[in-house]
């Protein structure tokens, strides 16, 4: 990577940010719709969440034109999944698959930072939380995107998930009902708009239970 490639942040061109947690028998998915370069915002209503199957969602935050391209080699390889197993990937598998597309492109990464959230195949809430070149980790609730510094400490003060160091392991979905996580997704949204010139204008809120997928809206600060 050159000098100049390590100076340069995604977070120059569209931001954002994405927030995701899991329950016993739900998983919340949020991000806001801002897309900006520098100071100027480009539009006000974008979405940042790609549903990749019917128990997965993804929340991207980054250069949008990454995102986009990462999005559509998912959906290719999901497609062919689907041929070959007559089947849709589950979340954990839709995690490594994940991983496994990031990892490829290591030498030249996509700038996107990724959050997904889903059911597993015991109907669990799933949160996987990922860095640029596919390092991932199954958590109780993750951030990213240029509003995640501000957010992720009020998670880990609210949630408090349990160490993966922790022998035997704990689960490590959120005791939170799902009520109280979308209340709790809004807040951090609400916190964060105050203080992030790239995170505004709308909040898009994904919520993943057995009864399939529902989308609610809140409005943010738009300036």
């Amino acid at each position: 990577m050159t000098k100049q490639q390590a100076n340069w942040s995604p977070y120059d061109n569209n931001g954002g940010t994405c927030v995701a947690i899991a329950g016993t028998d739900y998983c919340v998915v949020a991000a806001d719709t801002r897309m900006s370069s520098g100071y100027n915002i480009l539009t006000r209503d974008y979405s940042k969440i790609n549903q990749l199957a019917d128990k997965s969602v993804l929340a991207s935050s980054g250069f949008q034109a990454d995102v986009r391209a990462l999005q559509k080699v998912l959906a290719a390889k999901h497609l062919q999944y689907q041929h070959q197993h007559n089947k849709q990937m589950s979340c954990p598998a839709m995690a490594q698959l994940l991983s496994n597309t990031l990892y490829y492109k290591r030498f030249f990464p996509y700038y996107a930072f990724n959050v997904l959230g889903g059911l597993d195949n015991e109907g669990k809430g799933c949160v996987f939380t990922y860095d640029a070149v596919g390092s991932y980790e199954r958590v109780g609730y993750s951030s990213q995107g240029s509003g995640s510094t501000l957010i992720t400490p009020f998670l880990d003060n609210q949630l408090k998930s349990p160490s993966p160091l922790l022998l035997p392991a704990r689960d490590a979905v959120t005791p939170l009902s799902e009520l109280e996580a979308i209340d709790l997704v809004k807040t951090c949204f609400a916190s964060a708009t105050e203080r992030d010139v790239y995170t505004g204008d709308k909040l898009e809120i994904l919520i993943l239970n057995a009864s399939g997928i529902r989308r609610e809206y809140m409005e943010l600060r738009k300036d």
